[in-house]
């Protein structure tokens, strides 16, 4: 594969640049490069920012307003917004529920939902976890009992991720418990956040933000309207957007910032009266780390443009870029916690339980990314699908 760029890509990766520069607001940024948590507001208003350029949806079919980017131009905007600090979109709804329903909703269904996430009219989120039903996502028990022209849901999500801002969520639910096969059985909802019956109820991390929830379900009426896909078939919509879902779980140009920013506190930051960078050992993890982003880099590109020949979804394989992507973004924060040593102190609460805004970022962002090898399917889980259906072991 040819990673030069011609003239015209290069124009273009200075349009996308300069226009960034240019709209990209500074307290989104700023946020963003200073690991704070962005609010509803702030992934809303860059939302319609992006909208009005038309750049929200860029890997969507033209007709539904993709920009009709190439696979070097999609690649290339990426590494630019994750080089400027630009925050990715939740991917729940522009990249996840929509390509569900590109793929598998109807035409009412695409007709109603898919204007509305494109221009930022409504925040989705995923209902998938449950107590006891994490990456062992087909043991779930959150029911939905058709009776007439909609479903009585009754059950419980967990970690539900920015719930709280959630407009919509598209939800898997148990339609038939007769099966043997647990991936029988399941269905894939849509359900407005604001139907009588939902309760949202935060999870308080230790550094005592609020991005994760618990969703409660009692008797809440979905209509029939809102199942995506058959009825108990929901499984094999399931696979379908966790292999979206993995295949951008790392985005490379953000990681390459995260890289940048830490070659500039090695340089700063001294051991024994010498920059960390000249360290021996520092600077081979580091360049292990260069090593394998670069490796990952490659990765991403030969699957995209796998996508791009053939126009079939991520496969199985794409577990791999999950799992080297997640890997790599924790070797970063293990290794900026290292640099800064003891200037890495946790969030201090203050009086009335709020928190100093001056205490450093750095130890609950380090503590946050634990949990990257455990969504979208823990990474042990990604071995054994690279092990089972990549390698036929």
């Amino acid at each position: 594969m040819d990673l030069s760029y011609s003239t015209e890509e290069l124009a273009f990766r200075n349009e996308v640049r300069s226009w960034l520069a240019d709209n990209l607001p500074a307290d989104i940024r700023d946020k963003v490069t200073q690991y704070k948590h962005l609010s509803r507001d702030d992934y809303m208003r860059w939302h319609k920012i992006l909208a009005a350029k038309g750049w929200a949806v860029p890997h969507w079919p033209v007709e539904w307003g993709g920009t009709g980017w190439d696979i070097t131009q999609r690649y290339i905007s990426d590494s630019e917004f994750g080089l400027a600090g630009a925050p990715a979109l939740p991917s729940f709804g522009p990249q996840m529920c929509a390509a569900v329903l590109l793929r598998f909703g109807t035409d009412a269904q695409k007709n109603r939902f898919l204007p509305r996430i494109r221009d930022g009219e409504d925040f989705w989120v995923q209902g998938y976890s449950e107590p006891g039903s994490g990456s062992d996502l087909a043991s779930l028990k959150t029911k939905a009992e058709r009776q007439g022209d909609h479903y009585l849901v009754n059950g419980q999500k967990i970690w539900t991720t920015l719930a709280h801002y959630g407009d919509w969520i598209f939800c898997l639910v148990r339609t038939d418990s007769s099966s043997d096969k647990r991936q029988e059985g399941i269905s894939f909802l849509l359900i407005d956040m604001k139907t009588p019956g939902i309760t949202v109820r935060p999870l308080i991390l230790m550094d005592g933000s609020h991005e994760v929830n618990e969703v409660f379900f009692e008797n809440v009426k979905v209509p029939v309207e809102n199942l995506v896909h058959e009825e108990n078939k929901g499984w094999t919509v399931a696979k379908y957007l966790l292999g979206h879902e993995r295949l951008g779980s790392a985005s490379v140009g953000g990681l390459q910032r995260e890289l940048a920013a830490l070659r500039v506190v090695a340089k700063r930051e001294l051991k024994n009266g010498r920059p960390l960078i000249e360290d021996p050992r520092f600077r081979d993890r580091l360049s292990r780390i260069e090593i394998d982003l670069a490796a990952q880099e490659l990765t991403g590109m030969r699957f995209l443009d796998k996508m791009r020949k053939t126009g079939q979804p991520p496969g199985a394989d794409v577990s791999m870029l999950k799992l080297r992507g997640t890997e790599i973004q924790q070797a970063i924060t293990e290794l900026m916690m290292q640099a800064v040593g003891p200037n890495a102190q946790p969030f201090v609460a203050v009086e009335g339980g709020s928190v100093d805004p001056h205490a450093s970022r750095l130890s609950p962002r380090y503590f946050n990314y634990r949990k990257a090898s455990i969504y979208a399917g823990s990474n042990e889980i990604q071995r054994n699908i690279i092990a089972k259906m990549t390698l036929g072991l």
